[in-house]
């Protein structure tokens, strides 16, 4: 098995340090996109975990839903359930909020604490896979395991 990259390695580290049996797999090719994932770890669409952030007009805070590969969020039902209007967050407040770029955003381990939306089409599937550091790292685990390590609220998110 090859080295893992420090970003990669570091996420790897915090899985094994929170009990999480999960192994982080780094690929050439570039898994940044919910279908190069999907053709990465050969599974469907809908099941690949994708990390959006988003940030309270109001509040600034930032906002992270985790939504389905298959589905496209719904920003006017997640203003809603943040209680104020959002817009997608830029490249630096990503990182800023997170301490990862954009295309390798994991679900847990981020900079900053925030509000975490689980999409509910997660629950028809046993495993997904999520980014895990980089553009290039994913790792697959229990769905029912999504929602306990980010403490996220499943919702409807599409």
């Amino acid at each position: 098995m090859s080295t893992l990259s420090s970003s990669a390695q570091k996420f790897q580290d915090l899985l094994k340090s929170l009990g999480y049996d999960y192994t982080v797999i780094e690929h050439a090719e570039s898994t940044r996109t919910a279908q190069e994932a999907a053709e990465r770890a050969g599974c469907e669409l809908g099941q690949i975990v994708k990390s959006l952030i988003f940030k309270g007009k109001d509040s600034g805070k930032p906002i992270l839903v985790l939504t389905s590969g298959a589905n496209r969020v719904d920003e006017k039902r997640i203003s809603e359930y943040a209680g104020e209007a959002i817009s997608r967050a830029d490249a630096d407040f990503v990182r800023t909020v997170t301490g990862f770029a954009i295309g390798g955003v994991p679900p847990i381990g981020h900079t900053q604490k925030m509000e975490t939306y689980v999409d509910e089409d997660f629950l028809q599937y046993e495993t997904i896979w999520s980014a895990a550091g980089t553009p290039n790292a994913i790792f697959e685990l229990k769905t029912r395991d999504l929602q306990e390590m980010t403490n996220g609220k499943v919702a409807r998110v599409k």
